[in-house]
């Protein structure tokens, strides 16, 4: 069999699992946020943190719950880390630097995991259990609150309630990420992934001499860091490192993780609206962009383009033996169409073309299917630009949902969108005109007269505000700069479209539906998916065009 008929034959086989647990799944959630009671475990946490979780908010009261609980998660993480050496199981590990600690907590609770600190050398046990593992499943439970709490803008007439976010957080948690992870981590040990809390030992070497590794809870990490969407790992091999993902099929299964709760959020998204055509709908755009940002990768990792690659008969510098290119591809597509940032193979040795790929799935905004929650929300802001875009061209007032999208809610989407370019481009440049950070560019003199330097720069920061996590390893981020610049960029990328997604919201939910008519664009029809997906890749390339010119196009035409 071909390695190119392999990678088909796993995309296929990926494609039907993701489309066997669309309906349960998503059926299931819908359930989980509309049902009024609430479990004996979740009134107990509720009693804990003096919540009233039947109490109706309004956007404003949902966001200060949304901004303070993960306000107090960054100062917990951040004080954690730096009274690491102090703790038991830190297993000799010394307490990380102040800029290196803030640079950690805003990542993992902005549900982003840049990690610029290899995670066997720098975290202990403690930290990595009772610190990131936990922001792993509160923060993709904070996203997944967000945007039901859109939904529920679109779902509800002249009440501006949006629900309650203290019991989104903790249905999203208790029912949906844990009994899901509990799953998942036993497939995986089952197959070979390492759960323990073993100390540090040697391990002999095939060629002589021997090196220090450790073990740790492994697969319940690696299981919750892909259904989260979150993508920090235990080793700084990440996901290619083989006491993560043992082999082919738990890659598949990593893979199918990351992707599924995502993709069927657009079920329970049709179902709390009471029509799952919308979600279809949203559905068919996710799919699409997905399966042809995974299409153009693997054609372009399989062409192995340039003579060295070509000299060697594929693209394989910098990917694992044991998946291969198609399998590598599919999880790069994955992880960078996702805000995930788990990687099986290292981006930085991808093709030119296909370092471009996973930079523009970073841009798209991590909506194709999105990070946990942030995908679906972020797809329906870009679905009320996309019904803007219609009404002007036909001279109608713009509708979705039965909502028309009058001034106000167009300047909130607006601002959405241009949040993430801000940051990417505001700081990617200031990085390229100081010495310090242009220090950090491994790769500055080589490959294209430093075009894949600055497109690790550009990487870093895109990955940053977009909350993805995965990164070009020739670049030095561990540096007071890009530790503190970095972390400013995943607090603003993830909270400042947090505020005007739920003002949105709070807007949609005071509207009275307005009867549809036949001048009504249909949103739930094939063509409004071609117009949401033109949409989407014509604003961003408009966007980060100039930006990629310099960095992948630049380095593949050279």
């Amino acid at each position: 069999m071909s390695p190119a008929l392999a990678g088909v034959l796993q995309l296929t086989a990926l494609t039907a699992a993701l489309a066997l647990a669309y309906r349960p799944l998503g059926d299931y959630m819908a359930a989980v946020y509309a049902s009024p009671k609430h479990l004996r475990i979740e009134k107990v946490i509720y009693r804990c943190i003096g919540a009233n979780a039947d109490a109706e908010m309004r956007w404003p009261a949902y966001l200060r719950g949304v901004l303070a609980f993960s306000a107090a998660g960054v100062l917990f993480l951040y004080l954690l880390q730096r009274v690491q050496g102090g703790l038991p199981l830190s297993l000799g590990f010394a307490s990380i630097s102040p800029d290196q600690a803030f640079n950690t907590a805003a990542s993992f609770v902005t549900n982003t995991n840049w990690q610029s600190y290899s995670g066997e050398q720098a975290m202990g046990h403690v930290v990595q259990t009772a610190g990131l593992a936990v922001q792993n499943f509160v923060s993709a439970a904070t996203g997944m609150a967000v945007a039901v709490a859109l939904v529920r803008g679109f779902a509800r007439s002249r009440t501006g309630d949006l629900g309650n976010f203290w019991a989104d957080l903790v249905r999203g948690t208790i029912r949906v990420l844990v009994p899901l992870a509990i799953i998942g981590a036993l497939v995986l040990v089952a197959c070979g992934a390492v759960q323990n809390f073993s100390g540090i030992h040697e391990v002999g070497q095939f060629m002589g001499g021997a090196q220090q590794t450790n073990g740790g809870a492994v697969a319940s990490q690696e299981a919750i860091k892909e259904l989260g969407t979150n993508g920090g790992g235990y080793f700084n091999a990440n996901s290619a490192h083989p006491f993560e993902n043992p082999n082919a099929f738990t890659n598949l299964f990593e893979i199918f993780l990351i992707l599924v709760i995502p993709f069927a959020l657009t079920r329970t998204f049709g179902k709390l609206v009471g029509n799952v055509k919308q979600g279809y709908a949203i559905l068919a755009t996710m799919g699409i962009i997905w399966l042809g940002f995974t299409a153009l990768m693997m054609w372009t990792e399989f062409a192995h383009g340039g003579p060295a690659l070509q000299a060697a008969g594929a693209a394989m510098e910098g990917k694992e033996t044991r998946f291969g290119v198609g399998a590598s591809s599919i999880f790069s597509v994955a992880t960078t169409l996702t805000s995930t940032g788990a990687v099986d193979s290292f981006h930085s040795s991808f093709t030119a073309f296909g370092g471009g790929i996973q930079l523009l799935g970073m841009m798209l905004g991590e909506l194709a299917p999105g990070g946990v929650g942030s995908g679906l929300y972020g797809m329906l802001v870009m679905a009320i630009i996309a019904v803007f875009i219609a009404g002007l061209m036909v001279g109608r007032t713009p509708e979705y949902l039965g909502k028309k999208i009058g001034t106000r809610e167009i300047k909130l989407a607006a601002c959405y969108l241009l949040i993430t370019p801000t940051l990417v481009l505001g700081f990617a440049a200031a990085s390229m005109v100081l010495p310090d950070a242009l220090g950090s560019m491994l790769n500055a003199k080589a490959l294209g007269a430093g075009s894949h330097g600055f497109s690790e720069v550009l990487y870093a920061y895109t990955s940053g505000a977009n909350n993805n996590g995965s990164a070009f390893a020739g670049l030095n981020a561990n540096t007071p700069w890009y530790n503190t610049t970095i972390g400013l960029a995943m607090l603003l990328g993830r909270f400042l479209p947090m505020v005007f997604v739920l003002a949105l919201a709070g807007s949609l939910a005071q509207q009275q539906p307005v009867p549809q008519t036949a001048g009504t664009l249909r949103t739930e029809k094939p063509l409004f998916a071609g117009l949401l997906v033109g949409t989407i890749l014509i604003i961003t390339g408009l966007t980060y065009f100039p930006a990629l010119a310099l960095g992948p196009l630049a380095e593949g035409l050279s």
